[in-house]
């Protein structure tokens, strides 16, 4: 069953996916050559001084891109599914609910994760060209709240989009945006180190919040 509903949720989203995976190869990509360029124009020294006086990771154009892309994922899974009413018929499967809706997030996660992946290898194989280990890992992990609000992102929006009631999306909506502050508080360099952990099993409890929209939906609350 779990192989049908990763089917399922793939037919939907494949194409969006594709599109997504290519313009977060772009961007990174493009990130990379900006560096590329500064250094030739200014040289690898300033660009060494510029990160350790001011805090710089020079992959700033990639800081709302995980969010927008994991908000658009959500919106083409789930909202259509509500538009249309499929939601009930899948439901009413031989199979546990809970189970079936966790595992259509579960396939989100899984998707986004292999499209944040290779983000993280283009940086990965670019900038130790150029920078220490060290200022590697200061880019890498200076960006991480960036991509886990990626994740909170779409677990946030199949919340509002499972939700059966207009009055409540808002609402939901409202308390989404201020979710998702809390991943952009701090702009500095490292600046969520040794938060990070929290921050993740913070991003991973979200999941359950879409359960309480279907429990909603199944009890038929409605417009």
């Amino acid at each position: 069953m779990i192989q049908a509903i990763f089917y399922k949720e793939w037919i939907k989203t494949r194409w969006y996916l594709l599109l997504a995976t290519l313009f977060m190869i772009g961007i990174t990509g493009y990130s990379m050559l900006r560096i590329g360029r500064t250094i030739a124009i200014q040289g690898i020294d300033h660009l060494w001084v510029v990160m350790v006086q001011k805090d710089a990771i020079f992959i700033d154009l990639l800081q709302f891109v995980p969010l927008l892309t994991g908000i658009l994922l959500a919106a083409v899974q789930f909202f259509p599914e509500m538009q249309r009413k499929c939601l009930k018929l899948t439901l009413h499967l031989p199979y546990s609910q809970k189970k079936m809706v966790m595992a259509m997030l579960a396939f989100g996660v899984l998707a986004l994760f292999a499209c944040f992946a290779t983000s993280f290898i283009i940086m990965g194989v670019y900038l130790p060209q150029h920078f220490t280990s060290e200022l590697v890992q200061r880019i890498l992990v200076s960006a991480a709240p960036w991509f886990l609000a990626g994740f909170a992102g779409y677990l946030l929006v199949s919340w509002i989009c499972l939700e059966p009631t207009w009055k409540r999306r808002v609402l939901n909506l409202i308390i989404a945006a201020l979710i998702f502050r809390v991943y952009f508080l701090a702009p500095g360099a490292e600046a969520y180190n040794s938060f990070l952990p929290c921050l993740t099993l913070y991003t991973l409890l979200i999941a359950s919040f879409s359960w309480i929209s279907v429990v909603r939906f199944k009890a038929g609350k409605q417009d």
